[in-house]
């Protein structure tokens, strides 16, 4: 039981567990309602029996203040087991969906878009959590008190009786369960209507300088309004399905009434049954169907929840990459030996690429867009992991090392940078946990970043804004860098790291990326040939193989793509308007 709530609601082990008990809880609770009907039944019957005498009154009174108490023990417990553990699994959920995000390759990543995981860390986990506190539970619970306070009347009233008020119930249900195909097609045509939306909103929010200054703005909105519209459309369908599905069950469950009254009817005007027995049973329904009305609801909404937790076991189910967290490299060689590389199961990205990138030797990765340089350089540090071949460090084959482990040796600097929204100090200390002031800026003053600091109006405790928005391009880059330098890893990874700079900061930090790359093992990226000018080895890249390989001067003497692209960069520098 518990392993099948687990998958079908995206619980944990504990939360499955306490929404079991939270269902028993309700049930418990549903009957503690009905204890008043108990009560109201027996005093009208002593009544009628002409055997309500002075000494049954205060006992009456004694039970009707036990049962109001035992009503509010009953509602607490309910409360806790319902909404204080739903809350508690919610955080759980929550934190275990950021652990395993944590844990997923890159590859996932690309196929997920940033506004498609915030709506399921978000969104979808706060669906679940309503369906867990408010109509799982509710549901469940009100099935099985519906289960025992009927099976109490077939065999302790009249099971002709019994019958004619409950058979509504199953039929019902079963009439919500027949549509459940048709809510499900409906709740999905809505949720990807709601994520497009959101997705044209959050980028309408990061393009809104683009399209202002291309005066983009009537277009853009034209089809920003169409998705609005689309998302109202299917907002519509939902509710109009989900209505009708829940009043003809509505319908049907009211229909118990009058077959009760109907029944009821015919048996006392036969003798068969007291007038006490036909007032229980009316009582019975006037009591019991409003909340089962609410339960109804519940069934349909829970159905459509199953959209939510399908994108949440999306997740969760995901294969993670996994390895020794225990490093057996002897040094910090790079060795790709015939490995190969796809996105997708279409288009390859590396076909067979070797080459060794040797510590203490700075390796330049060159050629024409979309050769594979970028991926080269994740493949190394296990973003993603070969199709084939073999990728080393230091003859540690790094597919069977914990990605995080493995980061533990590379420093990072990526063409696209990412900053936080926090303070100057706290962006470059991700590089290393614990880092000192003075280490801080050390690291500042070797990547060039002391010169705009000390004109920020708090300096190291300046706020730099979401993926620091007050800072201009080339001094993001600079943070980005000065966090390589604070974490000194054996293995550079340097992705375009100067692109963002001018000449004379792109010499100055050059000469500080020359401290840092001492005695390590550096992979370089860069289009600029000047950058490259010292590489000691430098490797051509070329849709996907590897079309060329030597020192520069070997590469110039080839008279191949280097060479060209060297010759190229010549020319565009001695362009003039």
């Amino acid at each position: 039981m518990i392993e099948k709530l687990k998958r079908k609601y995206a619980l944990s082990d504990r939360g499955a567990a306490d929404m079991i008990k939270a269902c028993f809880c309700v049930a418990f609770t549903n009957i503690v309602l009905m204890l008043p009907v108990a009560v109201l039944y027996k005093l009208i019957k002593d009544m009628m029996d002409n055997d309500l005498s002075k000494s049954k009154i205060p006992l009456y009174l004694i039970m009707c203040l036990a049962v109001i108490i035992l009503m509010a023990i009953a509602h607490h417990i309910q409360y806790n087991a319902s909404f204080l553990a739903t809350y508690t699994e919610s955080g759980v959920r929550r934190i275990s969906l950021a652990e395993k995000i944590r844990k997923l390759p890159q590859s996932f990543f690309g196929k997920k878009d940033l506004t498609d995981l915030t709506t399921t860390m978000m969104g979808d986990c706060t669906q679940v959590e309503t369906a867990a506190s408010h109509w799982i539970p509710e549901m469940i619970g009100s099935l099985i008190s519906t289960v025992i306070i009927g099976a109490a009347m077939f065999i302790f009233f009249d099971w002709r009786m019994a019958l004619a008020c409950f058979w509504v119930v199953p039929v019902s249900f079963i009439a919500i369960w027949l549509s459940s195909g048709m809510e499900k097609k409906a709740a999905e045509h809505n949720s990807e209507a709601m994520l497009e939306l959101e997705e044209g909103i959050q980028e309408c929010l990061e393009s809104v300088k683009d399209i202002r200054v291309n005066n983009y703005q009537d277009r853009y909105m034209e089809g920003l309004d169409k998705k609005i519209d689309n998302v109202e459309k299917q907002a519509l369908n939902v509710e109009i399905k989900l209505g009708i599905t829940v009043n003809i069950a509505s319908i049907i469950l009211k229909l118990g009434i009058g077959t009760t009254a109907l029944v009821g009817g015919l048996l006392f005007a036969g003798g068969e049954i007291t007038i006490l027995t036909f007032f229980l049973f009316l009582m019975l329904v006037s009591r019991f169907y409003d909340p089962m009305e609410i339960t109804l609801q519940n069934f349909a909404a829970i159905i459509m929840t199953g959209i939510q937790c399908e994108r949440l076991n999306e997740i969760l189910d995901h294969e993670v990459q996994q390895g020794e967290q225990r490093l057996t490299n002897n040094g910090f060689d790079i060795e790709f030996d015939h490995v190969s590389f796809s996105y997708d199961d279409d288009t390859e990205v590396l076909k067979d690429v070797s080459f060794t990138a040797k510590q203490g030797e700075v390796t330049a990765l060159i050629g024409p867009s979309g050769g594979g340089k970028t991926t080269v350089s994740k493949l190394a540090a296990r973003f993603w992991d070969a199709k084939s071949g073999t990728i080393r460090l230091g003859g540690m084959d790094v597919s069977k090392i914990d990605p995080e482990t493995l980061c533990s040796l590379f420093s990072f600097v990526f063409q696209d940078v990412t900053l936080f929204n926090n303070t100057v100090r706290e962006n470059i200390l991700i590089g290393k946990k614990g880092a000192t002031d003075e280490e801080i800026k050390r690291a500042a003053r070797m990547a060039r970043c002391d010169e705009f600091i000390s004109r920020l109006p708090d300096g190291y405790d300046t706020m730099i804004g979401e993926n620091g928005s007050e800072l201009s391009g080339g001094e993001r880059q600079r943070i980005s860098i000065a966090r390589a330098l604070l974490k000194d890893a054996p293995v550079i990874l340097l992705d375009e790291a100067t692109a963002s700079l001018d000449v004379e900061n792109e010499t100055a930090i050059q000469q500080a990326l020359s401290e840092l790359i001492k005695n390590k093992t550096v992979l370089i990226i860069a289009h600029r040939m000047r950058t490259i000018a010292d590489a000691d080895h430098v490797v051509v890249l070329k849709d996907g193989v590897t079309a060329e390989e030597g020192s520069p001067a070997e590469l110039i003497k080839q008279n191949g793509i280097f060479k060209h692209m060297t010759d190229q960069q010549l020319i565009s520098q001695n362009w003039k308007m």
